[in-house]
């Protein structure tokens, strides 16, 4: 399968197993998804729980910050720009709390090629970064690659070189 062109990948170097976090390998892993666009949070949240992933929706970077505060996610997809909390703000103080520091997250961008995904990878500790419009099924393979599994019907996804 080709890569989308849009996509970057970076170095991911946190893997969970299926006890992290939920101390149960039989719960459904957790996915906070966080853009200010409705249609864009509809069509990844319908694509990730059809794979059996519990979703959770934030129509902004603060909204997702009290979210997370409550119940930590498995893998943050966060738009980049936002009112209120930008996505850049939201992974600063992810990475800023030792209890999320090493959380997951994907970045969401229209910006694709302004932003600098390297920088976004060492400063930030940004997974992946993919540019608006993208695919569900791209997202979902990604989210599959960060939890280390595949769950539901969709075939897991080598992770890119």
């Amino acid at each position: 399968m080709a890569d989308n062109p849009q996509t970057h990948y970076l170095p991911t170097t946190t893997c969970y197993n299926d006890n992290d976090l939920t101390g149960d390998a039989n719960m459904a892993k957790r996915v906070l998804l966080c853009d200010d666009e409705v249609h864009i949070l509809r069509a990844a949240e319908f694509k990730l729980k059809k794979a059996g992933y519990d979703v959770q929706t934030a129509a902004d970077g603060l909204e997702a910050w009290e979210a997370i505060q409550q119940q930590k996610p498995h893998v943050l997809i966060t738009d980049c720009q936002m009112p209120r909390m930008d996505g850049l703000e939201l992974v600063r103080r992810l990475r800023s709390a030792p209890a999320t520091a090493d959380l997951p997250v994907i970045m969401l961008t229209a910006k694709g090629f302004e932003l600098s995904t390297e920088q976004l990878a060492e400063q930030w500790g940004v997974k992946v970064v993919m540019a608006k419009p993208f695919s569900p099924r791209e997202l979902l393979q990604q989210v599959e690659h960060l939890v280390g599994r595949s769950i539901g019907s969709e075939q897991p996804r080598a992770a890119p070189v």
